[in-house]
């Protein structure tokens, strides 16, 4: 294994102590510390039940860092998308490939190796990465937003590499049925 250096830029507040990686705070902590806590929720309110709280969480703050990110950093479209995927794969969630997306239909598909959780718990036999659906429609929804679209999306986990079988995970971003907009 070859280790590197951080590839996102970090900065710490010499006052504060608060991280900042591009325009936004950020916080490190261990993988079993989140992981440990992400599971204890789960067991609390169920796992139905927190993944709808985290969907909607996860859409707003990749809405919000795709918008800040964009502005930033002067870019746009497919653009924002593979660099929100490239920040996710560089803090360590995972590896993040877009597979496919067509801003035009709403449409991605994302494949993840190296999954933090699945590091951290093992094969479960269950798709345990579902915080990251919201994320994924958030991002594609604040892109489409951006470009003048009123299409909005939803994602879903279709696979997990926790469960038997299966090596990636695979997360599918699809448009809203139109009851739904």
């Amino acid at each position: 294994m070859t280790k590197l250096a951080p590839a996102l830029p970090i900065e710490v507040d010499s006052e504060t102590g608060v991280w900042t990686s591009d325009a936004l705070p950020m916080l490190y902590v261990p993988r079993h510390f989140f992981i440990n806590n992400h599971v204890a929720v789960e067991e609390a309110l169920g796992a139905e039940k927190y993944a709808e709280i985290l969907y909607h969480a996860g859409y707003k703050s990749a809405w919000h860092w795709c918008e800040k990110e964009a502005e930033c950093h002067g870019i746009e479209g497919v653009a924002v998308f593979e660099h929100y995927m490239n920040r996710l794969s560089q803090r360590g969630w995972g590896l993040f490939i877009t597979e496919q997306i067509d801003l035009d239909s709403g449409t991605a598909q994302v494949r993840l190796e190296h999954s933090a959780f699945v590091y951290q718990l093992g094969k479960t036999g269950k798709k345990e990465e579902y915080m990251f659906t919201g994320w994924f429609a958030g991002a594609m929804d604040q892109i489409l937003a951006a470009r003048g679209s009123s299409l909005r999306t939803v994602a879903e986990q279709k696979q997990s590499a926790a469960e038997p079988s299966c090596d990636v995970g695979i997360f599918a971003v699809q448009p809203l049925p139109d009851a739904d907009r």
